[in-house]
């Protein structure tokens, strides 16, 4: 018979940080940085089941399928947060990567709790996106109870989509649920049962290696820099400029000539100045390696 809520881990109270409310200022931070060092090591310690998952995503979005996150509360927030940041970081179409959250838009900034209630709500939401066994869908829920991202999970499943799940305690619900479950065990909280501290850490670094490490599989990234970024404002363009000066070896002034006849485009651009060729030569090589510019590249 599985735990109470009360007994899972990321419910229970913390020895460290007793009494609380009565040290200073300085000894509460210094506390919550101790427990927040927990986290990184707690993560690595899943870096098999991660890679598992990123697997499953680098298949699913070369066939062009979905990655969808699933969350209440905290961990649909942060799943709001990595989805978005993937068109303009990656270059891929908004409807690539979609997060999926109890409440809706209006949980975002202004806590809905008994959103997080209802299986039926999760899967009726999660139906709502016409999930297919082409897609992924991850859960996130640190108690690993959560009814909302249950039901999503149990639906993604008998559409026979790829599931993942992203708790903090092991043998719960969602992990038992889930084909890849992800435990980061970074047991109780400074402020007992307070998920958004060190789980929701855990959670923010899982997506991070996610969508990082499948976009990276997947020719999104050129070396370690953003080549297909979304150029949208003064900062990113100077960004950009100097990712090209970097990469290419030119100097400020053909990096800004490239830049502006590839229409703000780093890989025409850089395929412009490694390989010296116009344009419409470098869009015409691109397209021959579908995409891939270390093959455009001859790399």
């Amino acid at each position: 018979m599985p735990p109470s809520k009360g007994q899972w881990p990321t419910e229970q109270r913390n020895r460290a940080s007793r009494n609380l409310d009565r040290l200073s200022t300085l000894a509460i931070l210094r506390v919550t940085n101790r427990e927040d060092k927990k986290v990184a090591a707690a993560v690595g310690r899943e870096l098999r089941s991660i890679a598992r998952a990123v697997d499953a995503i680098v298949a699913s979005l070369g066939r062009e399928g979905r990655l969808f996150y699933v969350g209440a509360g905290t961990s649909g927030r942060l799943a709001v947060l990595d989805a978005a940041e993937c068109p303009p970081t990656f270059g891929v179409a908004p409807r690539t990567v979609q997060a999926v959250m109890a409440g809706g838009r209006r949980a975002l900034f202004r806590a809905i709790e008994d959103a997080e209630d209802s299986s039926a709500r999760g899967m009726r939401d999660l139906k709502k996106r016409k999930v297919t066994s082409q897609d992924v869908v991850v859960g996130l829920a640190a108690s690993g109870v959560t009814p909302y991202v249950l039901g999503a999970i149990g639906y993604a499943r008998r559409c026979k989509a790829m599931t993942v799940g992203v708790t903090s305690n092991a043998g719960s619900p969602l992990a038992r649920l889930a084909r890849i479950p992800i435990v980061v065990d970074v047991g109780p909280e400074v402020l007992a049962g307070s998920s958004r501290m060190k789980a929701g850490t855990a959670q923010k670094m899982v997506l991070n290696m996610l969508s990082t490490t499948a976009m990276a599989r997947l020719g999104k990234v050129y070396d370690n820099w953003m080549i297909r970024m979304s150029l949208s404002n003064r900062k990113l363009r100077e960004r950009g400029l100097h990712l090209l000066m970097e990469a290419s070896g030119c100097g400020m002034s053909a990096a800004g000539d490239a830049m502006r006849q590839s229409r703000h485009d780093l890989r025409i651009a850089l395929l412009m100045l490694k390989r010296g060729i116009g344009a419409r030569g470098a869009r015409a090589a691109l397209a021959r390696a579908r995409g891939n510019l270390r093959a455009a590249l001859g790399e």
